[in-house]
C-alpha cells in the first residue's frame, strides 16, 4: 500500500532464526511497536526452500546464496521465523533505521541489530536478528510471498 502524500508503506519484517533460538522475538516486537507503525500481519513459518530461494532470488549466483538459503531455512537454530507486517508513513525508513546496520559489528548499539546480532566466530555468518524490506518495491514483493492479502488485517 502506498500514498505519495504520506508515503504511507507496508514491510515485511522477518524475525530470523537466530533471533527466535534465543527467545528474543518479545524483546524485537516491543522495539518495533515502540515505532509507533501498525502492525498489520504476523505469524510463525517454517521456511521452505523454495519461499527461501524466491525471497533472496537477487542473490543467487552469489558465493553467499546457499548459506543464506540455510540460514533462513534454520538449519543451524530453529526451523521458525516470525514474519510480520508493519505498515505507517515511512515504514521502510523507519524500521530499517531501528534494525541498524547489517553487519551487526557495525550497527549502533541502541538497534536490533546492535543488541542482538552477532557474526558466528566459528561459520563467519552475520546472525543479524531480523530482515526488513528495503524499499517499498521490495515490500510489496516480499509480503505478497509470505502472506496472503486476507491475512493483512487494516
Amino acid at each position: 500500500m502506498s500514498n505519495a502524500a504520506t508515503k504511507e508503506e507496508q514491510a515485511l519484517v522477518l524475525i530470523k532464526p537466530d533471533a527466535v533460538s534465543k527467545s528474543l522475538t518479545g524483546n524485537i516486537i516491543t522495539m518495533l511497536d515502540s515505532t509507533g507503525l501498525k502492525m498489520v500481519g504476523a505469524k510463525v513459518v517454517k521456511v521452505s526452500k523454495k519461499l527461501a530461494e524466491t525471497h533472496y532470488a537477487e542473490h543467487k549466483g552469489k558465493p553467499f546464496f546457499n548459506s543464506l538459503i540455510e540460514f533462513i531455512m534454520g538449519e543451524k537454530y530453529t526451523p521458525r521465523v516470525v514474519a510480520m507486517v508493519y505498515q505507517g508513513p515511512n515504514a521502510i525508513k523507519v524500521l530499517r533505521k531501528l534494525a541498524g546496520n547489517t553487519n551487526p559489528e557495525d550497527a549502533e548499539f541502541n538497534t536490533i541489530r546492535g543488541k542482538y546480532g552477532r557474526i558466528n566466530s566459528k561459520t563467519k555468518e552475520f546472525e543479524n536478528a531480523v530482515h526488513i524490506s528495503d524499499s517499498p518495491e521490495s515490500g510489496k514483493r516480499e509480503i505478497a510471498l509470505w502472506f496472503r492479502p486476507e491475512e493483512l488485517v487494516e
